[in-house]
């Protein structure tokens, strides 16, 4: 046999959820060379073999988030940062950030921020224009709810996008008003006028963030991710950075790459000018579905049901597209090859991807493309079946029950929450789920993720379907294969057997012993990209 190039032994080593525990792990270059016990990996050894000592650490398969913005996430580590983890829990503690912004900007300057959550802020609602506008006069002022459904602008940002009193509510879109005037809070489409005039990022901006945003993931024992929307914000330009990036060795962890193919946010026609269809790449960056938009997000209260909010009888959500309009761009990525991912959140929308889907595959049949429902968070029991039939992947994120689980039961009430992302039946069923956390709308920190598929509970300790909680076999299984599967990967990459690329995550905490509660204080130690080294943790 061969002699590998690096061992990793005296460990934990959690194989796949079919393989389960080795002792070691020989590597060869890139590739895993073979698995078995501390004794048979060292005789494989030679003079000039790397040998890892893991000190009795836990190891698996390195982590794939299967849904998240890479680019976008990159770019938010240099904008506001609004998350109640960074401590803002108060309308105010925003409104000091964007005068401190305000102060070290020149007038005009755009100010932007991310990741507030209204439903976390002690007065539970969202800051205004007129208090925006109070510290920022001359500066335009763009903020964005964690989900990224929902903003709120000061006057100068809505009179930038053209907004004002008589300006009406777009389709799949809402203009929040006070006293019949918009009072900031733009929703879905509404949010398109002011986002138009917004100053685009650059190519090497985006280069930078997607660099940037790639080494913090590999910290985190991520290897890697599903870009869940190219082209969203600056069209071709981000198709653009993801190539350059490539040719130039800057992406630094493996990608799939969704490309938009929504009614107004379409790149499409240029993806398919350079021959980049489902597949076509290498390792480190392969294109992968199409997506666009059908409803918004529960949390903003923008999610598509079919029946209404609890919180608010006259609310169903905000339909984005209609029937028809879904179907035609269903069948142009079908017809063009793509395997396509739509956003759909509520029942109603999940039902109407579906129903286009049914006719996608009647004119064209093609019984591996694994089109998939990105969230795909509340579906009627009857569609798991037409799921199944036409092998749809559901591509929830176990992080959402962590950090907005609390949430959902203000708007919805105590027993819609318990039937969401039902991970365990997708499971049971064959419909390969899997597992992510669309950073930046949560932390892209994998722990909180692990958490919520074992313990089904909210950061408040709020039950969200116990009955679907998985084991910890299956839940790293959802992170790593099925991960994998869902961009049609698994044979390169999701378990640590021969053949298999060397990308390994090595973490403190044993999560197969220890309480679910001590996942959210575990820590990556070691990350190993195609067998190489890529991140350390610091000994201190």
């Amino acid at each position: 046999m061969t002699m590998p190039t690096r061992l990793l032994t005296n460990g934990k080593i959690w194989c796949g959820l079919k393989e389960g525990f080795t002792e070691a792990v020989a590597i060869e270059g890139d590739r895993i060379l073979a698995i078995g016990t501390a004794a048979e990996m060292a005789a494989l050894a030679g003079p000039q073999t790397d040998i890892i000592d893991l000190g009795g650490k836990l190891a698996v398969p390195g982590l794939n988030d299967a849904h998240m913005h890479l680019h976008h996430y990159g770019t938010s580590l240099v904008q506001l940062n609004l998350t109640p983890e960074s401590g803002v829990r108060t309308v105010q503690a925003i409104v000091d950030l964007v005068k401190v912004a305000v102060a070290a900007a020149s007038p005009g300057q755009w100010i932007l921020g991310r990741g507030y959550d209204h439903d976390k802020l002690a007065e539970l609602r969202h800051p205004t224009a007129a208090e925006l506008d109070a510290v920022s006069p001359d500066n335009p002022v763009f903020l964005t709810r964690t989900c990224g459904h929902t903003t709120i602008a000061n006057s100068l940002a809505l009179q930038a996008g053209g907004i004002g009193n008589e300006t009406p509510d777009p389709f799949g879109g809402k203009i929040g008003r006070t006293d019949g005037k918009p009072n900031g809070l733009l929703f879905e489409n509404a949010r398109d006028p002011v986002r138009a005039v917004i100053p685009p990022a650059t190519e090497a901006e985006l280069m930078n963030a997607i660099e940037m945003g790639g080494r913090k993931l590999l910290s985190y024992g991520i290897t890697s991710v599903m870009e869940a929307a190219i082209g969203i914000n600056g069209g071709e330009v981000e198709l653009d950075a993801y190539l350059r990036a490539r040719e130039q060795n800057r992406i630094p962890l493996r990608v799939t790459g969704t490309l938009m193919g929504d009614l107004e946010r379409n790149i499409l026609d240029y993806a398919q000018s350079k021959g980049l269809v489902t597949g076509v790449g290498d390792d480190m960056f392969r294109i992968g579905p199409v997506k666009f938009f059908t409803d918004g997000s529960a949390g903003a209260g923008t999610a598509w049901f079919s029946i209404p909010y609890e919180n608010d009888a006259s609310n169903y959500g905000v339909r984005c597209l209609t029937q028809e309009q879904t179907d035609e761009l269903t069948l142009a990525a079908h017809r063009a090859g793509y395997q396509i991912a739509p956003h759909a959140i509520g029942d109603a929308a999940i039902s109407m991807v579906l129903n286009a889907y049914e006719k996608a595959f009647a004119e064209l049949p093609d019984p591996d493309r694994r089109h998939r429902i990105e969230h795909c968070g509340w579906h009627v029991p009857d569609d798991l079946a037409r799921m199944k039939e036409m092998k749809v992947i559901p591509a929830g994120q176990p992080t959402f029950l962590y950090y907005f689980g609390e949430g959902y039961h203000t708007i919805f009430g105590n027993e819609r929450p318990q039937h969401c992302y039902p991970f365990k039946t997708w499971l049971e069923e064959g419909l390969h789920p899997s597992a992510s956390t669309d950073c930046p709308v949560t932390s892209p920190d994998p722990m909180p993720c692990l958490y919520a598929m074992v313990a089904r509970q909210s950061d408040t300790g709020k039950p969200l379907g116990t009955a679907q909680a998985l084991t910890v076999a299956q839940a790293l299984h959802l992170y790593t294969y099925e991960a994998a599967y869902g961009v049609h990967d698994e044979e390169r990459k999701g378990r640590l057997i021969p053949g298999q690329l060397a990308d390994i995550a090595v973490f403190d905490t044993d999560f197969f012993s220890v309480d679910p509660e001590e996942f959210l204080t575990a820590k990556c130690l070691m990350t190993l990209l195609g067998g190489e080294v890529v991140f350390r943790a610091d000994p201190a």
